[in-house]
């Protein structure tokens, strides 16, 4: 299986053993830590999407709002750093992409890892973006960036982001840095709680139910 990201680097930082995989997890009741326990999501094709064709007013700030069934948290969008990828995430969030979705991989203290609506880590929207990121880049906790297969140049970019949940991951310059999670923090850190460090597996299905854009004009 074509694994997307950060595989050898986190093997180099921990240790472990790689996978991917979910949970059956039924009902619909909340946990005690602030997750409700919902069902993963049928396993969908991504389909052929369309590259963005316009690129976002760099004047207006850009956002992406998660809801999850662990709650929700926001992405402030770095256009001017990513301007491709920032372009094509707000096209497949409006287009509903990834709603329906669920966090296929869950590094505690690591990374949380989502965007596939296969849910195997292989899937993406049928095209790339690439956005080279800067050599002093350092993926620290809250930064938003997106995943890629090892042998693909630095920058490129699918459907599959991950948020950083360890202080400091120690990744080298490779995965284009889109964003910071400026709101949900909590959250963000909540999910990461969910997931095997063996396995890299989420120990119960973690949905994002949609995902929303959010444009505040310059002034």
């Amino acid at each position: 299986m074509r694994r997307l990201v950060l595989v050898l680097a986190f093997l180099a930082l921990a240790g472990l053993a790689t996978g991917c995989g979910s949970g059956d997890d039924e009902g619909s009741e909340a946990t005690d830590v602030g997750c409700e326990e919902v069902d993963a999501p049928d396993r969908r094709e991504p389909g052929q999407n369309d590259a963005p064709s316009r690129a976002l007013d760099p004047a207006s700030t850009w956002a992406l709002v998660f809801e999850t069934s662990c709650g929700s948290f926001t992405v402030t969008l770095d256009v001017e750093g990513a301007p491709n990828t920032s372009a094509s995430l707000v096209g497949l969030a409006r287009s509903g992409y990834y709603g329906d979705t669920m966090f296929h991989r869950i590094v505690p203290d690591f990374i949380i890892q989502g965007g596939d609506p296969t849910q195997s880590g292989s899937g993406g929207p049928g095209y790339q973006t690439v956005d080279a990121p800067p050599q002093d880049a350092r993926y620290v906790k809250g930064v938003f960036a997106m995943a890629k297969a090892g042998a693909e140049p630095p920058g490129t970019a699918g459907s599959q982001f991950f948020v950083v949940t360890a202080g400091d991951s120690g990744l080298t310059p490779d995965y284009a840095i889109v964003g910071e999670v400026t709101e949900g923090l909590d959250v963000v850190e909540r999910i990461g709680t969910f997931g095997d460090a063996a396995t890299e597996a989420p120990t119960m299905p973690i949905v994002i139910s949609k995902v929303t854009v959010s444009e505040t004009p310059a002034g």
